[in-house]
């Protein structure tokens, strides 16, 4: 029986780790995880903020993910989006979620992410 997502997986261009470490977390707000050194030998990296976990995978050819994308929930949605948009990331409101408040946003290498509060 499936109970919950351990991470969810993203691609990113290979040398993008710096853009996505000033984004996850430092826009974000996440904390990075160190990869296993096996793994870290590949490119990328992993954040984590709460049981959240979003893992961050160099890709040869790599092509940003516009309609897939992780679901975040957050609290205080407004700030949360106020401190996206002053740190430069686009905001977009989205209200055709009953029972929901949230918006999509970007992070730098173009891939789509959800961010959302239960009303």
């Amino acid at each position: 029986m499936i109970t919950s997502f351990d991470h969810v997986q993203l691609a990113a261009p290979p040398g993008s780790e710096e853009r996505l470490r000033a984004y996850y977390g430092g826009v974000l707000g996440m904390a990075e995880v160190p990869k296993p050194p096996v793994l870290a030998a590949r490119g990328g990296c992993w954040f984590r903020a709460g049981a959240a976990e979003v893992h961050l995978g160099a890709e040869e050819g790599f092509r940003p993910a516009r309609k897939a994308h992780p679901g975040l929930r957050v609290t205080g949605i407004e700030a949360y989006a106020a401190r996206l948009a002053d740190r430069g990331a686009r905001v977009v409101w989205d209200d055709d979620l009953p029972g929901w408040r949230r918006f999509f946003s970007e992070d730098p290498v173009g891939n789509r992410l959800e961010f959302l509060e239960p009303r």
